[in-house]
């Protein structure tokens, strides 16, 4: 008797449209281009207009289309003006954040409030006007936090970062629960240090590169393509069952 094969998930992402934040530079724009290469329409929000352009122009030249959307989104009320002229998205990815590294004892009131308030409150806000209009169009989305191991285990210098973090891991599991008979998807993707224009200051110091380098089991940095596979995944079919979880791109540094 012949046995009925299960079907692979398809990884593809035609005919959807994705909206992702913090998407001119580094994770966001690797996930933006990764999407891209998948299928999907991509809208990329960025606040410096010659980094938005930029990135929409280095995508054209590899034949890839990204639209720039120029808004600020720890403005609330603009974030909500400007999605009423975007159209209705399956995808949203959240990689717009701040890290501003100081000892516990000497944190300002300035960088607390900064961090908190593009790492958390727009993220929360965004995330929520985006899922509303998933509700009304009956569309089963995914949203994808962009988060950190950060948000799993303690680091130096690293309180405020940590604390939003873990706050986006809570938040991820609250949405997954209330927004799951809708079918809408919500996840976290955690990365462990990645090798981007901005990390490499902090990676220069010799004392923190063996740091890093000796938490990650792998025994390297992340690089974008690393996050790249992940962000598809998490987008697409084939991770219909998850929600509500962390995908740890990590080299091992929570494993223990």
């Amino acid at each position: 008797m012949m046995m009925a094969l299960p079907r692979t998930p398809e990884f593809r992402l035609d005919k959807r449209r994705a909206l992702v934040s913090g998407g001119s530079r580094g994770i966001g724009f690797a996930a933006a281009i990764a999407l891209a290469r998948a299928g999907a329409q991509v809208w990329i929000i960025a606040r410096q207009t010659q980094q938005l352009e930029d990135a929409v122009k280095s995508a054209a030249a590899e034949g890839l289309h990204l639209t720039g959307v120029a808004l600020d989104i720890t403005d609330t009320a603009r974030v909500s003006q400007t999605l009423q002229t975007l159209p209705d998205f399956d995808i949203l990815v959240n990689s717009a954040g701040l890290a501003r590294h100081q000892p516990f004892l000497e944190v300002s009131e300035e960088n607390f409030d900064a961090v908190m308030a593009l790492n958390l409150r727009a993220t929360f806000f965004l995330s929520q006007q985006v899922a509303r209009r998933m509700t009304l169009r009956q569309i089963a989305g995914s949203i994808i936090h962009i988060s950190s191991q950060m948000g799993h285990v303690g680091g130096p210098q690293r309180s405020v970062y940590c604390a939003s973090k873990f706050a986006l891991e809570g938040l991820t599991k609250t949405m997954a629960l209330e927004l799951g008979e809708a079918g809408i998807r919500v996840n976290t993707l955690c990365p462990t240090f990645i090798d981007t224009e901005l990390s490499r200051a902090n990676l220069a110091d010799p004392d923190f590169s063996r740091y890093v380098l000796g938490n990650i089991k792998l025994k390297r940095l992340g690089t974008l393509e690393d996050v790249m596979g992940p962000v598809v995944f998490l987008a697409s079919p084939a991770s219909a069952l998850i929600t509500g979880t962390s995908l740890m791109v990590d080299g091992g540094w929570t494993a223990t």
